[in-house]
This record gives C-alpha cells, sequence and structure tokens, in this order.
C-alpha cells in the first residue's frame, strides 16, 4: 500500500489550501484515513480523520477550518484547510489503517505547508 501526499507550500494567513492522500488502492479497505502534523519542536498530532463509513471528526485547534472530504473514484482523501494561521505550519502526513486481517499502519511523505503572518 502506498500513499502519496501532496499539495503543501507556502501561504499566507487567511488563505486556503488543499492537501490531497491519493492511496494505491481504495480508500474502503481502511477502516480509516487520518491526517497528522507536526510542527517544529513538537509532537506528531492528529488533525483530522475519516473512518470508512465517513464519519469525519477533527482536533478542535481547526474544528470549523479544516474539512476532511474524500473523492472515492480517485481513490484520494483531501485536507481542505481555510482560514489559515501561523500556527498550522508544519509537515503534514497522510495515515491510513486496517485492521483485518492484521493490524496495518500506512504513512506517505510529509508535505510541508508554510503560513506567513
Amino acid at each position: 500500500v502506498q500513499l502519496q501526499a501532496y499539495g503543501g507550500g507556502l501561504v499566507q494567513a487567511g488563505g486556503s489550501l488543499r492537501l490531497s492522500c491519493a492511496a494505491s488502492e481504495s480508500i474502503y479497505n481502511f477502516n480509516a484515513m487520518r491526517w497528522y502534523r507536526q510542527a517544529p519542536g513538537k509532537q506528531r498530532e492528529m488533525v483530522a480523520i475519516i473512518t470508512n463509513g465517513g464519519t469525519t471528526d477533527h482536533v478542535d485547534s481547526v474544528k470549523g477550518r479544516f474539512t476532511i472530504p474524500r473523492d472515492n473514484a480517485k481513490n484520494t482523501v483531501y485536507l481542505q484547510m481555510n482560514s489559515l494561521k501561523p500556527e498550522d505550519t508544519a509537515i503534514y502526513y497522510c495515515n491510513a489503517y486496517k485492521v483485518s486481517p492484521v493490524f496495518e499502519v500506512y504513512w506517505g511523505r510529509g508535505t510541508l505547508v508554510t503560513v506567513s503572518s
């Protein structure tokens, strides 16, 4: 399984950016897909999750600003980021996991998002 994350870049505060995570197989094969981020000097944190059934959740700091839509036909999950703040600056990682037949976790390469003030 391969996850390819892309779409990072430099954006001004208040702007928007959309990250993409393309999977090498149907995203329905995963129990859930998630976006994580890691800011300089900080631990990696989960930003958003979408389950196989379509349920979503977000960390409090991005609620109302970020969404995690998906395109099943393209095997792609997105992270739509609006009203970006300098504190959103981080490397963003795509993640997916399966629980059957064994628990497996997959990570994509990070993509850097820099929000200037």
